[in-house]
């Protein structure tokens, strides 16, 4: 397992949340959700990886991947700009 790139995300996202909040107590808007998504996505992908077996787990990534997309394109659509920076930010989407 490597623990240092779950922390080293975690860092990088609640730089992230600061920078996207619209508010003080934001803890629901579609960029905090997929700031939040992402990281329980690389914690669950190592998991996976090192758990051949466990399909329930997999299902969940998948959900989880799924419900990212969801929220990445209606960013997209809605604010093209937000999404640019979010996905800048996250590293995705090479």
């Amino acid at each position: 397992l490597n623990l240092g790139v779950i922390n080293m995300s975690k860092e990088i996202s609640s730089d992230l949340k600061s920078q996207f909040k619209t508010s003080a107590n934001d803890v629901g808007s579609v960029e905090i959700q997929v700031i939040d998504l992402t990281i329980k996505i690389s914690e669950l992908s190592v998991h996976v990886q090192g758990n051949k077996k466990d399909h329930s787990s997999r299902l969940g990534l998948l959900k989880m991947v799924n419900r990212r997309k969801r929220f990445l394109s209606y960013l997209k659509n809605k604010k093209f700009e937000v999404y640019k920076n979010l996905i800048d930010g996250l590293g995705l989407r090479k």
